[in-house]
């Protein structure tokens, strides 16, 4: 029984030979489209390739030798959209888009289309863009960052990358985007319906609404049906055709004459007016979804069929016949030319080799070191103007939220790059001030109010980062980060991995969060959970208790992704920002006297700190436990003579597992005092650490936060270890006859 594919090629044949080709839904002359004769071949030729790697692909796939079939088919009309556009025009792309990125190839001399994509289908470690991790289009040198499975995804950064482009500008930076280019990113029908695409959609409306700069296009490339969900006749033009700020279009994707006219209109309108554009091009789904996509179970053979006889080649046939430019026969013979130059290169792709183990897998987890442009080094007395008041109180010993505030301050002085992003950081100066008058010192444009929407604040802050920015978003809390978790998991975390470390998102992400905070309670602003974060590789994860290490931290979180490259998650406590006393009311033990770039005491990644070295006992903890922590240390040395010491991880991912272990060594008993959530904890992390890596290993208790979300009110922190109830635990793990103090959680 034949499949689809072999009938899709079969009625090419057939209706070519015959002259039995489709009618145009609109008739257009190459002057009409602004096309020349050969250009019109050559995309003919973009869309064959393409055609002919998803036939190819589905052969190789039933031999075991290609993984990944979602193909392009139906889709091949988008070779016209990029021709309409500069190979520098950096472009985010549905996977459906491989007659784009063939087409694209041809504005670059030198590129090798049909090898790159051969070796991406075989998953060979020789695949140019991901190194055989992944079926993906991309390329570096024709400014296609790769994307896996991209559901609107990739909406945000676009988003992101495209106001960089002017801002850029308006900052005088030098940039990888040239000023004058724009922003591609096109995606399914289905996935116009996906909260990603629609908050990145409305993003770029309401930006556009206020007049500011925006080259961006939207392709919609609209089939009519996502995998089984069909979409409804009309609903893309009716959801999109009346946004404020974006300009709507349509074209035929099965005309290569009307899209690449229409293609060109949305070029001139981004580029040149700076707004964003809806490009809606119609096109048809061949092939099924995948390789694996049975259509017969949810399409009629009729609907299938009516599918099939829209093929976009053959209307491209047509064109080339009606023009005159090509016979009937010389379509046929560059199609079976075009065949067999696939099927006889594919064979020379699948013997290359492949990922063997591991480490091969995980070289590109972490992005390759980099050279960035020296900072500004301020003098004292540029500094005074910068600081202004402020200036003289940094002699006196603050707290948290006051000494990052002038971390960060120090920090975008020293670099023109960083620019800061988040939900009323500005004139505000957010939540907690700690952005306070930065604003002020540094402009709009480096501090930059964003609206209501975690992932168009993390979007902005992905796409700023591939044109050479050093973005550091603020999420206002903890709880609000999992709206748009998948921008850091998906997208920021995979980049260096799929692209092999030819691309890179660096960034630094000031998240406040942790609980025990007085004030805003209940658990969307007491989020006690860090798993997210732990559990995505490559990522940093810092969390400072106080603010001398807050300030080293951040610095070292910045120079981490300046010059490493790195995606680094910044956790602040809330209820440590403007903590000052220890013990006592008034003591002002828990703050500190900044220190400025000049004097830093630098805190390099995964250097836990550590208070004290006695060897009966070492707590080990981080954040808000660490202040407990070392309360509670106060009491078990006065009152119970117990020699201790007080563990601060400070990096809690990737954890640095020979610091830790050197630091609890030759230590009698270790408390673990985690207050995030019992289960998938990081003190799970660290019993099985200890475990694994001591031979005999000593007594340890785990003491953690309950399996319970936060609470509003006087019980906000009944289900978090308190100062008492680590006295408690570590008295019970010592053994000790003293009498125990009562368990309170508050």
């Amino acid at each position: 029984m034949q499949n689809r594919a072999e009938i899709v090629d079969q009625n090419f044949h057939q209706r070519v030979a015959s002259g039995d080709l489709p009618e145009p839904g609109t008739r257009l002359s190459l002057t009409d489209a602004g096309l020349s004769a050969a250009k019109l071949v050559q995309l003919f030729e973009s869309q064959l390739l393409s055609r002919h790697l998803d036939l190819c692909s589905r052969k190789l796939q039933a031999r075991g030798e290609s993984f990944y079939t979602i193909g392009s088919a139906g889709h091949e009309g988008n070779a016209a959209i990029a021709a309409a556009f500069r190979h520098n025009d950096i472009a985010f792309l549905h996977y459906r888009d491989a007659a784009f990125l063939i087409q694209r190839a041809h504005q670059t001399p030198g590129e090798t289309p049909l090898w790159d994509m051969l070796l991406s289908f075989a998953a060979s470690s020789e695949d140019p863009i991901s190194g055989g991790r992944h079926k993906v289009l991309g390329s570096r040198s024709l400014w296609v960052p790769p994307q896996t499975s991209t559901i609107a995804s990739h909406l945000p950064k676009a988003l992101g990358a495209a106001y960089s482009i002017p801002l850029a500008k308006r900052l005088h930076l030098d940039s990888p985007l040239p000023h004058d280019s724009l922003v591609l990113c096109s995606f399914g029908d289905a996935s116009a319906n996906h909260s990603t695409a629609q908050g990145a959609i409305n993003s770029a409306c309401w930006t556009a609404y206020q007049r500011l700069p925006l080259p961006l296009v939207f392709i919609c490339e609209d089939n009519g049906i996502g995998i089984s969900t069909p979409t409804p006749t009309g609903w893309i033009q009716a959801a999109f055709s009346q946004r404020p700020g974006l300009h709507y279009l349509y074209c035929d994707g099965l005309n290569l004459l009307d899209t690449y006219r229409t293609a060109r209109q949305a070029e001139h309108l981004a580029r040149c007016n700076k707004q964003p554009v809806f490009l809606h091009m119609g096109c048809v789904r061949l092939l099924g979804h995948a390789g694996s996509d049975a259509q017969t179970a949810y399409l009629s053979r009729q609907q299938i069929e009516t599918s099939e006889a829209q093929d976009p080649l053959l209307h491209s046939a047509r064109l080339l016949i009606e023009q005159e430019i090509l016979r009937p026969d010389q379509v046929l013979e560059l199609y079976d030319q075009t065949a067999e130059q696939v099927a006889r290169v594919a064979e020379l792709a699948i013997q290359r080799p492949k990922l063997g183990h591991a480490g091969e897998v995980m070289a590109s987890l972490i992005p390759p070191r980099r050279q960035p442009p020296a900072g500004h080094s301020l003098s004292e007395s540029e500094r005074g103007a910068l600081f202004g008041r402020e200036h003289g109180q940094m002699q006196q010993p603050q707290h948290l939220a006051r000494l990052l505030n002038w971390t960060l301050a120090d920090l975008m002085a020293a670099h023109d790059e960083v620019i800061l992003m988040g939900e009323d950081i500005g004139t505000k100066g957010g939540v907690y001030n700690v952005t306070g008058k930065l604003c002020e010192k540094f402009g709009q444009n480096r501090v930059i109010n964003s609206l209501l929407d975690e992932q168009s604040i993390l979007g902005l802050a992905i796409g700023a980062a591939h044109n050479g920015f050093l973005p550091i978003p603020e999420i206002q809390f903890l709880a609000y980060v999992h709206n748009a978790e998948d921008q850091i998991r998906g997208e920021a975390a995979t980049l260096s991995f799929f692209s092999n470390g030819q691309y890179s998102n660096p960034m630094v992400i000031r998240i406040a969060g942790l609980g025990y905070q007085k004030g805003f309670g209940g658990h969307f602003h007491n989020d006690n959970s860090l798993n997210l974060f732990r559990d995505i590789p490559g990522v940093v994860l810092a969390c400072p208790s106080n603010g001398a290490d807050a300030v080293e931290m951040l610095r070292e979180c910045v120079r981490l992704a300046r010059e490493e490259q790195r995606v680094v998650v910044f956790i602040e406590p809330i209820a440590l920002y403007m903590t000052r006393d220890l013990h006592q009311p008034d003591d002002g033990l828990w703050t500190s006297r900044y220190r400025p770039p000049q004097q830093a005491r630098p805190i390099p990644l995964g250097q836990p700190g550590q208070h004290g070295d006695g060897r009966q006992l070492a707590i080990i903890s981080y954040g808000n436990g660490y202040y407990l922590s070392r309360q509670a240390a106060e009491v078990l040395q006065q009152q119970h003579g117990i020699e201790l010491r007080v563990i601060d991880l400070r990096w809690l991912a990737p954890l640095n597992e020979q610091a830790i272990l050197q630091a609890a060594d030759q230590c009698e008993r270790l408390l673990i005092v985690d207050e995030c959530r019992r289960t998938g904890s990081i003190g799970e992390g660290l019993v099985s650490l200890i475990s694994e890596h001591r031979d005999s290993p000593p007594p340890l208790k785990r003491l953690s936060a309950e399996d319970s979300f936060i609470p509003l009110g006087r019980a906000a922190t009944a289900t978090l270890p308190s100062k008492e109830m680590i006295v408690d635990a570590a008295l019970e793990l010592l053994g000790s006859d003293t009498a125990k103090l009562p368990r309170k959680r508050a």
